[in-house]
């Protein structure tokens, strides 16, 4: 009687164990499923809306959207996402996905968008295109056979408080990006200094005479000092090898843009300085034409087509007219110094972005 009744106790434990421990053996809930009206979205140049019907067995999901151009919105109560595609200003294709989710599942939409036509490009009758650079390579970084970056401390030049490094600070943040067709010029700070980009193009060859013109968007806030501007390439010293001041402006006198030429008979130093100013709506967060049409006669400055500053050879030698040299294409964003901080910094503008769309060059057939 004894032994059965502990055999019987024995089974029963083993029933109760045997039951806890088989948890593991339990068929895992299946993940959710999605399905959506349409995996791919092809998109013109000129962007657009679009509605994605989502069906999921999962009890709720989201959206987001990888890529600046893609904009994705939860519509939840019609069971839909809504995509708008921003317009693209380059000439290349680009990419981009929404990504729905629910649960551990997921569901890829790619976006494919049509590069923008090529423009017809704006140049004065009888010249043609010799050099330009619409930043629109694979690589982030500028073509270093057309580009050379400067590397200065603060206090270089006109008392000006950035550091120019070649594309990254010493934490590796970049100051000069190639990055969905344009080139970014970004003052920051880092570690209480300031880093940001000076780069000229063609420095060892240049120009002599032509159209040049370049799209730029200005950046925003006191202290920024973007500027557009040649200098010979044969330099020597300042200010009888000449300057050519072909767009600047000052972040504490917003969408005021100015052209100067400086040379021994007119700089600024004895305020004789060649110069003008003119508003410009909208020069910080858009952009806007500048350009120079530059003769052995004349030079004017233009802003989106409009005269800026006109200035002739008066046959009074090299003083007054050093532009018959090669000069080389300059593209900075300076922070602070002499111009850009005469109304003191406001540091909170940091990081400020000089974006530019593209350069050209133009000579005479």
């Amino acid at each position: 009687m004894k032994r059965y009744m502990f055999n019987t106790l024995l089974l029963a434990l083993t029933a109760v164990f045997t039951g806890c421990g088989g948890g593991s053996d339990d068929p895992q809930p299946a993940a959710p499923t999605i399905t959506v009206s349409q995996e791919s979205i092809n998109a013109p140049a000129e962007g657009g809306s679009y509605t994605i019907n989502v069906t999921t067995t999962g009890k709720e999901w989201g959206v987001y959207a990888d890529g600046d151009f893609v904009k994705a919105t939860a519509q939840y109560a019609n069971n839909a996402v809504a995509v708008t595609i921003d317009e693209n200003p380059n000439t290349t294709e680009r990419t981009g996905n929404v990504t729905i989710m629910s649960g551990t599942a997921r569901k890829n939409i790619t976006v494919t968008q049509a590069a923008a036509a090529k423009p017809a490009y704006n140049a004065p009758d009888g010249y043609s295109l010799v050099w330009q650079d619409e930043f629109e390579g694979t690589s982030n970084q500028l073509n270093a056979a057309d580009w050379t970056h400067e590397v200065k401390n603060s206090g270089w030049v006109n008392h000006e408080l950035q550091n120019y490094v070649n594309q990254k600070t010493p934490e590796g943040q970049l100051v000069t990006e190639v990055k969905n067709g344009t080139l970014r010029i970004t003052a920051r700070k880092e570690n209480g200094k300031v880093y940001s980009g000076r780069v000229y193009a063609k420095v060892k060859e240049g120009w002599t005479y032509g159209y040049i013109e370049a799209s730029i968007k200005l950046p925003k806030g006191k202290g920024t000092w973007p500027a557009f501007w040649m200098m010979p390439v044969n330099f020597k010293s300042w200010p009888a090898d000449g300057e050519i001041d072909i767009m600047e402006e000052v972040g504490y006198h917003p969408n005021y843009v100015s052209s100067s030429l400086h040379a021994n008979a007119h700089v600024h130093s004895n305020n004789t300085q060649v110069t003008h100013e003119m508003k410009c709506d909208g020069a910080e967060g858009e952009f806007h034409t500048y350009a120079i049409l530059w003769t052995a006669k004349n030079i004017t400055t233009y802003v989106d087509g409009k005269v800026q500053l006109s200035y002739d050879n008066r046959g009074l030698g090299r003083d007054d007219w050093p532009y018959d040299d090669p000069f080389y294409v300059i593209l900075n964003l300076a922070w602070g110094g002499d111009w850009g901080g005469a109304q003191d910094v406001d540091e909170s503008a940091l990081p400020a972005t000089m974006e530019v769309d593209y350069v050209r060059v133009f000579q005479k057939k």
